[in-house]
């Protein structure tokens, strides 16, 4: 990797933010697979240390939570019993800024409490004012969101009830999503405005992820096959949609629209991210 010169680097993560998978990028840029894939754990562990301590004192005013399936291996049922505990199902939980669109914090795990709390004790980490908070009906944000915020929070759960889904056998139909019949927002915590209450913005991030990271893409061989792979393309995901990617509606980046940079960042600004943590890594050494 150390001999790959800018260029090429930028267009291995071009093609990785695009959507490709390790094998694919190779094809499509000439460098060998086993030398993408280094490049991805170190641009990775460099986005995530770049997110940590850059995207905070955020002044959001709205945020939206959800968590969006995938699974490393193999899914839970298929997993051989040699792999119990390395393989399986694996969520990422995302906030985004309904406003800004910025993807304020994320995590990989379970769907359990004990990733809720960290998860939402993060994402109230980042900020500095009082929010207004929507997530699903799912049960372990209740306590999350009241460890990490208390009553300093305007919070709802917008609960979304479907159809029962009878399937006809075709294959068109088996892929069709249950119609939504139903939706009902309900206050947990202060006096969130109900014309807010929504998770329409963090729903459309899913489909971005699903569609700019072969990981997540449903019907491939591209799933992850090691969780700190997984983990690594989701940090440059997030990099480049925060910082690099111009939204349609914003014309601009959400970070800059979230005042964490007044310019639109290029693929050598995220290269540069290499040398901030190698240096970084040497002084703690």
């Amino acid at each position: 990797m150390n001999r790959l010169s800018t260029d090429r680097r930028a267009a291995v993560i071009a093609a990785l933010v695009e959507g490709n998978s390790l094998r694919g990028t190779a094809r499509l840029t000439g460098v060998a697979r086993m030398t993408v894939e280094k490049l991805l754990r170190d641009i990775g562990t460099a986005c995530a240390a770049y997110h940590n301590v850059h995207v905070r004192g955020l002044k959001s005013q709205r945020i939206q939570c959800d968590e969006i399936w995938s699974f490393v291996g193999a899914k839970a049922k298929n997993v051989p019993e040699k792999k119990r505990g390395e393989w399986g199902d694996i969520w990422t939980w995302t906030a985004i800024d309904a406003d800004s669109k910025l993807i304020v914090g994320y995590r990989i795990g379970q769907r359990t409490a004990a990733d809720a709390y960290d998860f939402m004790h993060d994402v109230a980490g980042r900020l500095t004012n009082r929010v207004q908070l929507t997530t699903d009906s799912l049960k372990v944000y209740l306590n999350a969101v009241d460890y990490a915020f208390g009553i300093n929070i305007d919070y709802a759960i917008l609960e979304k009830q479907f159809g029962s889904f009878v399937t006809n056998g075709s294959a068109a139909h088996r892929y069709t999503p249950a119609k939504i019949t139903r939706m009902r927002a309900t206050t947990v915590t202060g006096n969130p405005d109900r014309k807010h209450v929504s998770t329409s913005y963090v729903e459309r991030q899913n489909l971005t992820m699903r569609m700019h990271m072969r990981r997540f893409t449903r019907l491939t061989n591209g799933f992850s096959k090691k969780i700190e792979m997984h983990a690594h393309n989701v940090a440059l995901h997030f990099m480049y949609y925060n910082f690099c990617k111009i939204h349609q509606t914003l014309r601009v980046t959400p970070a800059m629209e979230a005042g964490l940079s007044d310019y639109v960042w290029g693929l050598e600004e995220i290269i540069g991210l290499l040398s901030s943590q190698q240096t970084a890594s040497a002084l703690t050494a």
